[in-house]
């Protein structure tokens, strides 16, 4: 008996679902046509037509133009209906957007500040960033699924600790004193990985990609069959600690030599020009030199770690964080360099691109968590 009740369940959970889900992508239907399209009884359709419509998720208060006969009630799907905060940290900003259930960004406030856990103030700024963007989105407390917040550290298992943290001194800070001043639901989210899912959850060809985050520090994420792999240890997709120079290599972070992270982080260019990879990519243009030939390198340790993502992994790839967002002048290039070591003829410019979100990918990234979340459950 209890096989079939939970069975009875999980159908009708479904078919709410795909109900939902069909209403969402056609943006205003009809009832007539769900019955029709999705081979579903009217009494099926319209049960979950009225509790959709509880739950504040779609208006019934248009019509659908009819030729012949009355107009019929168009239902359709409210975006904005429930909303999701994500909030990036790194070493000099805080960036927060809502975002709603379309995965598009309501607010955003980018607030320069040096990281800081140890301080009070700075706690309190996360929270006051949080509100700023929560309020400007006009998100009730009702309708906030949570705050996905982006941190460059492994996190535990559970969600709830900072297990390595040596890009920024996370070490071993817990979720309840980061988000001390976050009156929500929350959790803590490794920044590669929500980057990553922001590039790949708007753009549903990307089933199979891995995302090189080329910023202060090097990582990265690996999105297979659209889920983000972590590996046993919650470290799939860790790029930066890539092996490229075996001898000889600068000193990295984590206290190895010559990782990745090493020879592409953005400071290999930015440190050239004060800390400004603005700045660093202008003068390139104009010609400068020592930018170009700064640049030349960068490129070949990329084009190097890029060719075997490629082998490795056989999907698309795609170059962000603050480099990846400069790449799109040099996409030839860097293209040419990766084709020459692919022993099988395939085309870097088939597979590799540059990222779409230029600054708030981790931000984002993080509020889509509690977005599926929701979607999964309702």
């Amino acid at each position: 008996m209890s096989t079939e009740k939970i069975g009875a369940n999980e159908i009708k959970t479904k078919n709410r679902q795909m109900i939902y889900e069909y209403i969402r992508e056609r943006g205003a239907v009809s009832k007539q046509e769900i019955v029709v399209d999705m081979q579903l009884s009217l009494p099926t359709v319209t049960s979950n037509l009225e509790f959709l419509k509880k739950q504040g998720l779609i208006d019934t208060s248009g019509k659908i133009t009819n030729t012949g006969g009355r107009n019929a009630t168009a239902f359709s799907y409210i975006k904005n209906a429930r909303m999701a905060i994500g909030v990036d940290i790194t070493a000099n900003h805080i960036t927060a957007v809502a975002v709603n259930l379309s995965g598009d960004i309501v607010s955003m406030e980018r607030r320069r500040i040096d990281f800081n856990l140890e301080s009070e103030e700075y706690l309190r700024e996360i929270g006051e960033i949080v509100e700023c963007v929560k309020k400007e989105a006009k998100a009730s407390d009702e309708n906030l699924l949570g705050v996905g917040i982006s941190v460059q550290s492994l996190i535990s298992d559970d969600g709830e600790f900072i297990t390595y943290g040596m890009a920024l001194n996370f070490a071993r800070k817990r979720r309840e004193e980061i988000a001390a001043y976050v009156p929500y639901r929350n959790r803590l989210i490794h920044d590669s990985y929500a980057a990553g899912y922001r590039e790949t959850w708007t753009n549903r060809e990307f089933q199979n990609a891995f995302y090189i985050s080329l910023s202060n520090s090097v990582g990265g994420s690996v999105i297979i069959d659209d889920a983000i792999y972590e590996g046993n240890t919650h470290k799939g997709g860790e790029i930066g600690h890539m092996a490229v120079v075996p001898e000889g290599g600068e000193l990295c972070y984590c206290g190895k030599k010559g990782c990745f992270d090493t020879v592409c982080k953005a400071g290999k260019l930015a440190d050239y020009t004060q800390g400004s990879l603005e700045e660093f990519f202008r003068i390139l243009e104009a010609g400068d030199e020592t930018a170009k030939r700064l640049w030349d390198e960068y490129l070949d340790h990329l084009a190097y770690a890029i060719h075997n993502v490629r082998m490795l992994f056989d999907g698309m790839v795609i170059l962000g964080g603050y480099v990846g967002a400069y790449a799109g002048k040099y996409m030839n290039d860097i293209c040419g360099r990766v084709d020459a070591r692919n022993p099988f003829g395939d085309r870097a410019q088939d597979y590799l691109v540059e990222c779409r979100y230029k600054v708030e990918a981790s931000a984002a990234g993080a509020a889509l968590f509690y977005i599926d979340e929701f979607l999964e459950n309702i």
